[in-house]
């Protein structure tokens, strides 16, 4: 009780300072000053009550979650489903998922004041967690006003799990306020008891990032797509896709790029920025290389252009159909990677860097069964990386029989798993009786 006593008192001083750092964000992204009352959780009215809330940060976290959400409007037609997020990316992405089937609003800023406002606006029945998301004054309110607490996907790499040692006594109470934890691998539980979670109170239901399938908007834009990239499938040019990066992969993409168009000279790379506010830097980056660019938002055709950078928000998985190669981003440094299972989903070979601990169960299953290939390269040193990283896309390039057999096998490995959308909707059930 005293450390969420320090962590309230720390929170209300160091509010100035949050605010501040989403101002200093929104100059990139100006979306980040819009709504600003919902972080404080004056919701705005009319929003129902006496539903569920479902908690998903950032885009990746929404749409690992859309199966799942799916389910429980199906399941639960009479309630209310809110779906709160963090970013205003994220937000984005559930209007575009769910429209008006679902409510949709900024989780609010972990203050007390901030969680009472928004819990008494909402008065709902149960809120969803999902990985690594914990915040301590809002769970610790849920529980203290009888709503059902549930994590899903429950995500805590040994990384993580040593972090928040240091924080045991606000965290540990924390975890032990959820009514269950779904984690999804035996190893991520094994943490969170290890945390403090209670035994009877936990289980290992699977990935829910497996649960993933095409719907009637993505089949519509890569049809869209496909015809911005006509000239280029005419011309059957190869496509390479970099996903989801980071300051410092575009670099180490360009690097390798110029080195692979020596022999590859009609190679299309495609870079898709995680951030938004990164369009124009990435933009900059690759001309200042002496590289022809074609912007997706400015809605060209790629003809003979040597980069496609798609500087557009939710077409990533619609390029990933596009792409015979695709690289995840955010792999090559400390970012620990991203989901891998989208080109999969496509049955595309996948080229990973060396640090994927957000994914680590995923990949050791896409490693074990040949699906997928991890550079060995440890060194941020982009010299080193971009030697390694062209010499394996020139080989794959060349090698069309192993971007089938990678690809096949990848996809198999997204149907063997799936199934974690459905045990996760059961246990909602079970904890509402």
């Amino acid at each position: 009780m005293f450390a969420l006593l320090l962590y309230r008192l720390l929170l209300l001083i160091l509010l100035p300072f949050l605010l501040l750092a989403l101002v200093i964000r929104s100059k990139n992204n100006p979306a980040y000053r819009a709504r600003l009352t919902e972080r404080f959780g004056l919701f705005p009215k009319p929003f129902k009550q006496g539903g569920i809330i479902v908690h998903a940060a950032s885009v990746g976290e929404v749409i690992a979650l859309k199966s799942f959400i799916e389910q429980l409007l199906d399941t639960y037609p009479e309630l209310p489903i809110t779906v709160t997020t963090f970013t205003p990316t994220g937000s984005a992405q559930v209007n575009k998922l769910f429209g008006n089937k679902v409510q949709h609003g900024y989780l609010p800023l972990d203050v007390f004041f901030a969680s009472k406002l928004f819990l008494h606006r909402l008065k709902p029945k149960m809120m969803i967690f999902m990985e690594t998301e914990l915040w301590p004054n809002l769970i610790s309110q849920c529980a203290d006003n009888k709503v059902k607490l549930l994590l899903v996907n429950g995500r805590l790499s040994a990384k993580s799990l040593k972090s928040y040692k240091k924080l045991t006594p606000l965290i540990t109470p924390c975890i032990q306020r959820f009514d269950h934890i779904l984690c999804q691998s035996q190893e991520n539980l094994e943490h969170y008891l290890q945390l403090g979670a209670k035994p009877q109170s936990i289980s290992n239901s699977g990935n829910l990032k497996f649960d993933i399938s095409l719907n009637n908007d993505i089949q519509a834009k890569q049809t869209e797509l496909a015809n911005l990239l006509k000239p280029a499938k005419q011309n059957q040019r190869p496509i390479w896709l970099i996903a989801s990066t980071h300051e410092g992969d575009e670099a180490l993409a360009l690097a390798s790029y110029q080195k692979v168009i020596a022999e590859q000279a009609d190679l299309l790379l495609v870079i898709v920025p995680r951030h938004p506010e990164r369009f124009d830097a990435v933009a900059k980056l690759c001309l200042a290389q002496g590289l022809s660019l074609a912007r997706r938002s400015e809605n060209s055709v790629v003809n003979n252009e040597q980069v496609w950078l798609l500087d557009s928000l939710g077409e990533l998985m619609a390029a990933c159909s596009h792409a015979d190669i695709i690289t995840m981003g955010g792999s090559f440094s400390q970012i620990g990677g991203h989901n891998p299972l989208e080109p999969a989903l496509f049955k595309k070979p996948i080229i990973v860097g060396s640090d994927m601990s957000n994914f680590k169960e995923i990949t050791q299953q896409l490693l074990e069964s040949s699906a997928l290939i991890q550079l060995n390269t440890e060194s941020h040193q982009t010299s080193e990386q971009s030697e390694e990283l062209s010499k394996t896309l020139s080989a794959l390039l060349n090698d069309k029989h192993k971007q089938t057999v990678l690809g096949e096998s990848a996809y198999q490995v997204v149907l063997t798993n799936q199934g974690a959308s459905q045990r996760s909707i059961e246990k909602v059930q079970e904890l509402m009786q």
